[in-house]
């Protein structure tokens, strides 16, 4: 079958011109390099530098190759509607090319690039030229205006490409000078970040899914070392740029809604190492605004006062229960340890009815060892302690349980564990060695329980396994001096399950008799 282009493109011209669309979207005419890739693109069309070998109409697969420095072979999947080219760049000229070798047997391939180029403004390079944070924020705002069509509804996997693509752009005008790197890439990071949520909350994109966190989640780690990069200190030169990043910074912790904790915690790591200095504390004090925002005001108010060594708030909501852990860290590591403390105790009333209420269960185990590890660092009385522990329930058994065993309550360690039944190798974890060594009386009716929930299963696996346990038990009860009291125990078992013949097996074969 003959190769027709003219066809293929009328039959795919939906296709072909989405393409053209996205790539246009990702090509910024401002970008001195995206107008190199479009004007060498035409070029190639130009000068038949596209060559359309074959198209497989059982497949609906169209092969060509782009004549360039090295040859490039694109691979147009009209099915699955890919295009795919062998040079490794994610907006390569090459796909461009081939998609307006194509495009000009609908429409005028100079009318595409005049309405393209129609979009330009200040180039970015002149721009970058005059560093000041005006111009940083113009360079910003050209290349989401144009990668963030107004009016235009996103869907959520797309924000990783589009995070990617628009740094891949603003990372060309990246600072030669070292000390000004971190400055430029955590003011960019910021910036997009909230051209991203004006975007999506104005046209009512999904800002609450699992990609969209996904990919914030990812710019985060990434910020993370953009702010242990940044020196302590700074250039003078360097001030209105913190500013500015303090302004975005502000702007971004009070989005309306949306990855609420990392916005958070990204707050936090930015006034712990670059703006804990009472000045800034006592601008960013009163420059907050009354903004609809899922992090209230009052929450973000104790971070600044934090830093200019205010009180703790005299009360707490159980519902901002994790804020105001946050922020206790947030304290803790800059040594405010009379201020977490503080805080951590008006705390205490509100905890058990957050674990409850607002944690899904999957969460809670995970909360509640981080949040014990914070009262570690603050003294509490007897009756506080009681209070923090009974708030966790069962998924707060170990840190209680460590609590026992430092107490030396070994009865109570026991109690424990009965209460909430698990395992031999979880109590193992919990303690169980130092019980065994230091009280192992205690330990007996706790090892009684668990050889009976496995007899109570009635299979010769259980049984074997109920075996193993009073072993463990004859090894506590002697030990403890209890020896007559074990041997009066098994025999108690045998009679009570004599009926019970792979039982009886079991326990003979194991031969319990104390002088064993």
């Amino acid at each position: 079958m003959s190769l027709s282009i003219p066809v293929v493109a009328r039959d795919y011209a939906d296709f072909i011109n989405k393409e053209l669309e996205n790539l246009a979207r990702g090509l910024n005419p401002a970008s001195v390099e995206d107008a190199e890739a479009v004007r060498r693109a035409i070029f190639s069309v130009r000068n038949k530098a596209v060559l359309f070998e074959r198209y497989n109409p059982a497949t609906n697969k169209l092969f060509s190759v782009v004549q360039d420095v090295k040859p490039a072979e694109v691979t147009v999947d009209f099915n699955s509607q890919i295009i795919e080219c062998t040079c490794p760049q994610p907006l390569c000229r090459h796909k461009l090319g081939v998609l307006l070798g194509m495009y000009q047997y609908l429409g005028s391939v100079q009318e595409w690039r005049a309405q393209w180029a129609g979009q330009k403004s200040v180039q970015l390079q002149t721009l970058a030229t005059e560093r000041t944070p005006e111009n940083w924020g113009q360079m910003v705002d050209q290349v989401m205006d144009h990668l963030l069509p107004k009016g235009r509804r996103m869907e959520s996997y797309l924000v990783s490409n589009l995070l990617e693509n628009a740094h891949t752009k603003l990372r060309r005008y990246t600072p030669l000078e070292r000390e000004w790197q971190p400055i430029y890439r955590l003011y960019i990071e910021l910036a997009v970040l909230n051209h991203i949520w004006a975007h999506f909350l104005a046209t009512d994109s999904p800002i609450h899914s699992d990609y969209f966190e996904y990919a914030i989640d990812r710019r985060y780690t990434i910020m993370q070392s953009y702010i242990e990069d940044l020196d302590k200190s700074r250039l003078f030169a360097t001030d209105p740029f913190y500013d500015a990043i303090q302004e975005q910074l502000r702007q971004f912790v009070q989005q309306p809604t949306g990855c609420t904790a990392i916005r958070l915690q990204v707050y936090l790591d930015c006034w712990s190492s670059l703006f804990n200095d009472t000045k800034r504390a006592q601008h960013e004090l009163h420059a907050f605004t009354e903004k609809e925002s899922d992090i209230p005001v009052e929450i973000l108010r104790l971070v600044p006062e934090i830093l200019l060594k205010k009180q703790a708030p005299a009360t707490a909501e159980t519902e901002h229960v994790s804020f105001y852990t946050m922020v206790a860290e947030f304290a803790l590591s800059l040594g405010a340890v009379q201020y977490a403390e503080q805080l951590l105790k008006r705390l205490l009333p509100h905890l058990k009815a957050f674990i409850a209420e607002k944690l899904p269960p999957q969460q809670r185990p995970q909360f509640i060892m981080h949040i014990h590890t914070l009262y570690t660092h603050i003294d509490l009385h007897e009756k506080e302690e009681m209070q923090l522990f009974n708030a966790f329930g069962r998924h707060g058994v170990q840190p209680y349980s460590m609590y026992l065993l430092t107490r030396k309550r070994f009865e109570e360690w026991t109690a424990l564990q009965l209460l909430y039944p698990s395992s031999i190798p979880y109590l193992e974890a919990n303690g169980l060695k130092q019980v065994l060594t230091e009280q192992p009386e205690a330990l007996l009716p706790l090892y009684h329980k668990y050889a009976m929930q496995e007899v109570e299963q009635k299979s010769r696996m259980n049984y074997k396994q109920a075996v193993r346990i009073w072993k463990q038990m004859k090894s506590a009860a002697k030990k403890s001096g209890k020896m007559a009291y074990f041997e009066d125990y098994i025999e108690t078992v045998r009679s009570k399950f004599k009926r019970l013949r792979a039982l009886q097996e079991e326990l003979e074969k194991a031969n319990l008799r104390g002088d064993q």
